[in-house]
């Protein structure tokens, strides 16, 4: 398998997760304090000993750092971001519940993270100010709601990161899931396995199975550097296990817009067994416009993948339509009408003339 490059330099592991402006400045990774009480004040703070590690404290632009270190852009809010970019709250009929599409619920069990994104499109609704979790009371509800709706094929456990959650409590959950006899697929989004691997003990690993079920884990990461030996082992145990493994990624700006840096994080994704899902053109998250690219940037970035990189490793390109409207592959097309049928364009820019009777 290939690895990342070894860093030039490298900060020193701190031995906790930096959770205020002074862990940060301690830690070498604030050039100054200007603006940053602010951002921290407004935005939960997280960087773990495993993240940390993988920062270069030489480079400026270091893609790891851009992704969890508070930036005083964050204070910058524009007329067209919101709270909600995605629209969960006209979706949600209980508390801990969205759901959007027919066959699938997402269950926020928990509000909090191993690890703050600077780009989170939940950053206005997580973090230690926010509910640490369901109430056993407000969970009861959750799971009625999914029992009454037998349409509810999937359930998505999120959050903030399920995976911070004790093992016994995950355990419960998915022994109460799966004595729901509609529910068969049950599918966790972490950044545990990249954030924090040493959390994914056989215990926690355990709790993720129960009978009658199938556990998916999305993983998500959006750099090749994420990817490290304690990522794949952490991520290795999972798939040991037989539990199915997806990811998802956010198309950042700074971070992952070019080809080569995406073809890496894929490929690397596929090396562990994980399946690239979706990548996600950034939400319209307060405080996030130095995140965004243009779609059409995006569509260049798809296009440039298509046939240099295996199909196992090529995700779907999607939006989430502002305001609740849900998620829409935003890839290229390479599909044209013509009066004899249709062009058809290659993955090398050639269009060739494809015809139909039908």
């Amino acid at each position: 398998m290939s690895r990342p490059s070894p860093l030039p330099t490298a900060l020193p592991v701190p031995a906790r997760t930096l959770r205020s402006v002074d862990d940060l400045a301690a830690a070498g990774l604030l050039a100054d304090r200007a603006d940053f009480d602010a951002v921290a004040e407004r935005y939960a703070v997280a960087v773990t000993p495993t993240l940390t590690g993988l920062i270069d404290p030489a480079d400026p632009a270091d893609p790891i750092a851009r992704q969890f270190v508070p930036d005083a852009r964050e204070l910058d809010t524009r007329p067209e971001e919101r709270v909600d970019p995605i629209g969960d709250e006209a979706h949600s009929p209980v508390p801990g519940i969205v759901h959007r599409y027919p066959d699938r619920v997402l269950l926020k069990l928990v509000g909090v993270c191993a690890v703050y994104c600077r780009f989170c499109f939940r950053r206005e609704m997580v973090g230690p100010g926010a509910e640490t979790s369901l109430s056993e009371e407000a969970l009861e509800v959750a799971l009625t709601y999914i029992a009454g709706h037998p349409e509810i094929w999937e359930v998505v456990v999120t959050g903030g990161d399920p995976l911070v959650v004790a093992p016994r409590r995950l355990a419960d959950l998915m022994a109460r899931l799966s004595a729901i006899p509609h529910v068969k697929i049950v599918r966790f989004h972490t950044r545990v396995p990249v954030a924090a691997p040493e959390r994914v003990t056989p215990a926690l690993v355990a709790a993720l199975r129960a009978p009658g079920v199938t556990t998916f884990v999305a993983v998500h990461a959006n750099h090749a550097r994420e990817i490290a030996d304690e990522a794949r082992a952490a991520i290795g145990r999972l798939g040991d296990a037989g539990i199915a493994l997806v990811s998802q990624s956010v198309l950042l700006a700074g971070v992952n817009d070019d080809a080569e840096t995406l073809s890496e994080l894929f490929r690397a994704l596929v090396e562990c067994r994980v399946k690239p899902y979706y990548l996600h053109h950034p939400d319209l998250a307060p405080g996030t416009a130095h995140f965004r690219l243009p779609i059409a940037r995006g569509q260049e970035l798809m296009r440039a993948l298509r046939g240099r990189l295996s199909g196992l490793a090529l995700p779907t390109y999607v939006l989430d339509i502002p305001g609740g409207y849900g998620k829409v592959p935003v890839g290229p097309d390479y599909l044209e009408a013509a009066p004899e049928g249709w062009r058809v364009t290659d993955y090398c820019g050639g269009v060739h003339a494809y015809e139909t009777a039908a």
